[in-house]
């Protein structure tokens, strides 16, 4: 994956590959919660930090996408040792997404999921929770907060949709902060909406995995909000990778008022914002339609 000049500190070249660089210096495991007991702290209340952190799996709480590499294309994550050292890196795997984590931007620079028609099936009808938190697998230092995101206007946009969570543990997952970014609400309830809608319906008709990808951009001038300076993306990209066909289409809006445009291809992708996530893996055709 190359992040584009644009694209602020992050020029150097990120490619796809079998393995992936652990940090260190996380939280001691903690048992998992009963049934009852998630079932009370995702439908009630407010998510403290140490039921926040009872939603993660042991494994899920190492920075490493050695748990879920089975979440990106060929099974090849994003390697974590090729982004610049300066966005403080980190990895980071739910049960059903993947998130390339920066400590230095409070937000995610790409969110990883792999959809088909079953989970889809799963997920109709999965009560939303709305409830947000911190994610507690993050050093203080390095994260968003709820307060930063109060006042600003701006709303918590999802990378990793909650309308794709095929259960109730990845719904919860889906609301902790390391998968948000500031949103313009606007966009993320109309365009954004309307888009993650259209890849859903997609990946209902595929005859096999999709491969999701999406994230923000932070083109020179970006802002920031609230005390820990979370930054603002200037604009937002979704690729969609059809592991069956081969095909690669993807969307690039502003981080504003706007409507969804008709799909880019791959290399066009690649051009306008110079993310080569997908790395040597084959894409053929052009754009597709989801």
């Amino acid at each position: 994956m190359k992040l584009s000049k644009c694209a602020v500190g992050l020029s150097a070249l990120v490619m796809l590959s079998a393995g992936a660089v652990e940090a260190r210096g996380l939280m001691d495991f903690i048992k998992l919660p009963t049934a009852q007991e998630e079932k009370n702290s995702y439908r009630s209340g407010t998510i403290g930090q140490s039921e926040a952190l009872a939603l993660y799996s042991s494994q899920q709480k190492q920075p490493s996408f050695d748990g879920c590499a089975d979440l990106f294309p060929a099974a090849r994550p994003i390697n974590v040792a090729s982004v610049p050292a300066s966005m403080k890196p980190m990895a980071l795997c739910s049960d059903n997404f993947a998130v390339l984590y920066s400590l230095s931007s409070k937000t995610p620079l790409v969110v990883v999921e792999r959809l088909d028609a079953a989970k889809l099936r799963d997920a109709k009808g999965e009560e939303r929770t709305n409830q947000f938190y911190p994610d507690p697998r993050i050093p203080k230092s390095g994260r968003a907060e709820l307060s930063d995101f109060k006042g600003t206007g701006l709303d918590r946009g999802h990378q990793f949709p909650a309308g794709d969570s095929p259960d109730r543990r990845t719904m919860a997952q889906s609301f902790a902060l390391s998968n948000m970014v500031p949103q313009n609400s606007s966009n993320n309830r109309t365009a954004w909406s309307k888009l993650e809608s259209d890849v859903r319906k997609f990946a209902q008709r595929a005859g096999g995995s999709v491969y999701v990808f999406t994230g923000p951009i932070f083109d020179p001038g970006y802002t920031t909000i609230g005390d820990n300076k979370v930054w603002v993306p200037t604009r937002l990209f979704k690729l969609v990778y059809d592991a069956s066909s081969k095909r690669a289409w993807a969307y690039v809006l502003p981080n504003a008022e706007t409507r969804v445009e008709r799909p880019m291809d791959y290399a066009t992708f690649v051009k306008t914002t110079g993310l080569n996530l997908l790395g040597d893996l084959p894409v053929t055709g052009t754009a597709g339609r989801s």
